[in-house]
């Protein structure tokens, strides 16, 4: 557990290798009584979007995928598995860069992401398997956010997490492609700063913030904590969705 004056983030115990069709509503529910826990207004839990995707069943064998001829081009250009790339291509509305081993392509979910999100890191399929990012995750963490509370009668917040470089800082960090019960985007404009100037421009990204300080829990290895509990934040904005984070495209200077 991570601690600082109000705000804790708990990693849950006992959260079992996800498989296609298994209740995360139950699991999570189930992880939360193995603790001292009990479910409070303004919890905010924060899913990754890798369990979301095994229980929605989004494997993909790659000796099922055909390359078409595009994938085959931008496979020689990447250096990367012609196979993985039909996947990509699949999974996008556009390259965005590409280079030796990189392929960046806003998803058809609207953000822009390294391979589309498709990843077979912590997958028990051998390198022939890939797990291809939730279908709808807005849609997703408002079926967790209603089914934990019809199991305990609190209404709660569900961020669903993945991993996302960015074009300007080295590293990865947690961002939000998910989010229920919860404003994901705060408007601070028209509130004073320290010295009472108005401030006129400030967007806060608060889901991708609970997104990134979860992965300090969570971790992206061999950790086994996807579902961290989140306490201690304050807010009073109704609640959002992800794809209010999602920049127009025609304000994207890195498109």
């Amino acid at each position: 557990m991570l601690q600082h004056s109000d705000i804790s983030l708990t990693a849950l115990p006992g959260i079992p290798m996800i498989k296609p069709g298994d209740d995360l509503v139950a699991i999570i529910a189930g992880a939360l009584e193995q603790t001292e826990l009990k479910l409070q207004s303004h919890d905010v839990l924060v899913v990754t979007s890798k369990i979301i995707s095994k229980s929605e069943g989004r494997f993909v064998r790659l000796a099922d995928v055909q390359p078409g001829e595009e994938a085959l081009r931008h496979a020689i250009i990447t250096g990367k598995d012609p196979r993985i790339v039909e996947l990509v291509l699949r999974e996008s509305q556009e390259i965005s860069r590409e280079g030796v081993n990189t392929l960046i392509v806003r998803h058809k979910l609207g953000f822009v992401s390294a391979n589309a999100g498709i990843d077979q890191s912590n997958l028990n399929g051998g390198d022939d398997q890939v797990l291809l990012l939730p279908v709808d995750p807005d849609a997703s963490a408002r079926a967790i956010s209603e089914g934990l509370k019809a199991k305990t009668g609190v209404e709660i917040g569900i961020v669903i997490s993945d991993s996302h470089g960015r074009p300007f800082r080295m590293g990865n960090v947690g961002v939000a492609i998910g989010a229920a019960g919860l404003p994901a985007l705060r408007d601070l404009r028209g509130q004073p700063d320290l010295f009472g100037r108005t401030l006129k421009y400030t967007l806060q990204a608060f889901a991708d913030m609970i997104a990134s300080a979860a992965g300090l829990v969570s971790g992206e290895g061999a950790e086994g904590r996807p579902v961290v509990l989140v306490r201690g934040l304050a807010f009073s904005e109704g609640a959002g969705q992800a794809s209010d984070l999602i920049r127009p495209i025609r304000q994207d200077l890195y498109r």
